[in-house]
């Protein structure tokens, strides 16, 4: 096997380019749906012919199509009497039935050659980015509660940009290869990982389902893919383009499941090769504390691959741009509710600029529209994701309305009579170490620190010290003194850090995304580097000349 093996990748070795190598690939152009563009008519169309439509979702292992008793329904959070989805929770047996399935096609599959299995991701890229652009956009928008730039920059621009990036890195990857030697050449093969891959995405961004089930899946790997309750409609267009565009039965599992029940099934199976991981810190820590448990049973030691959210910051000095530094501060805070792992959720304003920025911050929050994405394009965003996500919200509502440490100074009301609505908030604190200001809350909700201008220096020390989380952060100054200073002590501080410019909004091949700490492991995705996780070298040493003396040398 061995020398069929090294046969195969010796074919390699001969080609001055792969197939795909010599394609450029960019990113994908962000459309800009103005009134009386084909793009806009063509997602209004969508999403009428959407409204009010329940959606049937089964599990799917192989081609089979699965509907186990466990029902469950994805709401539209901007209005909850929409049942967008009707989809079922898989059970154990399910996911067990699933993994076999998928351990069995694993060796056909890795054996392709890669420019066969980066096809199919370039095909799903050219169906999301044409006739399947308006579905994708119009199920988020629906489903998940995001305005048109919000799924244009998610749901089309990233997960197309992920698809076509990826399935390049994966192809030239295989030019990275050991040196030869006189009378021998070595060969690095690229191999998947000997066992299934458990996926398991959030809601804020369809592309990071695509991504997580998907590069795995280009590297040789099989995956069990357990989407979002929230994003379910969304995330089985995805799955379905991918098997339209040629992916075969068995290498991507979709099976909707309960988180616990999910994370049991795939970490007590010998056969786990990784975990691929988007959500919450609590849910990561408790699926590596299993891994870690049952490590005597695995064939081998699975890797894990997490992005666990942020507190992200945003540093103004005095000598920053506050225009740029108000405009930004909206966009990164509030966009999408807030939702997004990178979104502003602490600010640190010297006390000489901040009348000014407070006062323009408030100008801005009187003028956006919260309200239905759907049904009235001007509005800025819309509801927070479901029940839990409003109630936990509100509680931290709650505590800034209580404590002596916090002041409202806008917004800091909810509603969920209709849908999932809180308004666009803005807390003062006293106390720099408040809960607030170190502890997740993933909605509507911008805390702000002011400091003495002077003390600038302890504020970075502040900054760098009081979260668990280093995913995103950005500083504003045109100090060049200061904005070296900040880098050096926030050098840890953020995996995304950003001068001059907001906290958000990392681009595919760009800003590859992913923080370290609370935050996650860091493994980049949208850079050349993650692809390197998602296979196991194989090295293949042919020699050309026969040895004919075992002794060395020395010894006559």
């Amino acid at each position: 096997m061995l020398r069929a093996r090294a046969a195969v990748s010796l074919s390699w070795r001969g080609l001055k380019t792969l197939p795909f190598a010599g394609v450029e690939v960019k990113n994908e152009p962000i459309l800009s749906f103005i009134e009386g563009s084909e793009e806009r008519e063509q997602l209004l169309r969508t999403l009428a012919d959407l409204k009010g439509k329940t959606e049937e979702i089964p599990c799917v292992v192989g081609d089979e199509h699965v509907w186990t008793k466990d029902i469950r329904y994805q709401l539209s959070p901007f209005n909850h009497s929409h049942k967008v989805a009707k989809f079922c929770y898989a059970d154990k047996d399910l996911i067990n039935r699933a993994i076999v399935a998928s351990v069995a096609a694993r060796r056909e599959w890795d054996l392709k050659p890669v420019q066969d299995r980066a096809e199919v991701l370039f095909r799903a890229a050219d169906a999301l980015s044409g006739p399947y652009r308006a579905e994708v956009l119009a199920k988020t928008m629906m489903g998940q509660g995001k305005t048109v730039v919000q799924a244009e920059i998610d749901a089309a621009a990233e997960l197309i940009d992920f698809f076509r990036f990826n399935a390049k890195h994966a192809v030239d990857l295989q030019h990275q290869q050991p040196l030869d030697a006189d009378g021998s050449t070595n060969t690095m093969l690229y191999r998947g990982l000997e066992g299934f891959v458990a996926a398991v995405s959030p809601f804020n961004f369809t592309a990071i389902g695509g991504n997580l089930a998907g590069t795995p899946a280009v590297m040789g790997n099989v995956v069990l893919w357990k989407p979002s309750d929230t994003a379910m409609s969304a995330s089985y267009l995805v799955y379905r383009v991918l098997r339209e565009s040629g992916l075969p039965p068995n290498i991507v599992q979709f099976l909707p499941a309960d988180g616990p029940v999910f994370g049991d099934a795939v970490t007590a199976s010998e056969h786990l090769a990784a975990v691929n991981f988007t959500g919450s810190v609590p849910t990561f820590k408790r699926l590596w504390k299993q891994v870690a448990q049952n490590l005597d049973s695995y064939r081998n030691f699975p890797r894990l691959a997490g992005e666990c959210g942020g507190k992200n910051f945003h540093f103004v000095h005095a000598s920053a741009d506050v225009e740029s530094v108000v405009k930004g501060t909206i966009r990164s805070a509030f966009e999408y509710g807030g939702q997004k792992c990178s979104a502003c959720s602490r600010m640190y304003v010297p006390d000489s600029i901040w009348p000014q920025i407070r006062d323009q911050l408030l100008d801005i929050i009187r003028q956006l529209k919260v309200g239905d994405p759907v049904e009235d394009f001007s509005t800025f965003f819309s509801a927070v994701i479901d029940d839990k996500s409003f109630a936990r919200i509100k509680k931290w509502l709650d505590h800034a309305k209580s404590s002596p440490n916090l002041k409202v100074i806008a917004g800091g009301n909810y509603d969920d009579s209709k849908g999932y609505f809180v308004e666009p908030t803005i807390i003062q604190t006293s106390d720099p170490k408040d809960a607030i200001m170190s502890e997740e809350v993933f909605g509507p909700v911008l805390s702000v620190y002011v400091y003495p201008e002077k003390d600038y220096r302890e504020v970075l020390q502040l900054i760098d010290s009081t979260s668990p989380f280093a995913l995103t952060g950005a500083v504003f100054a045109q100090d060049k003194q200061v904005i070296e200073e900040a880098s050096a002590v926030l050098r840890n501080a953020a995996g995304n850090y950003y001068v001059n410019d907001k906290s958000t909004g990392s681009v595919v091949a760009q800003q590859p995304f992913g923080g370290a700490r609370a935050s996650g492991t860091n493994d980049k995705p949208g850079g050349p580097h993650y692809v390197l996780r998602w296979t196991s070298p194989q090295v293949v040493k042919q020699t050309h000349v026969p040895l004919t003396e075992w002794k060395y040398p020395y010894m006559n």
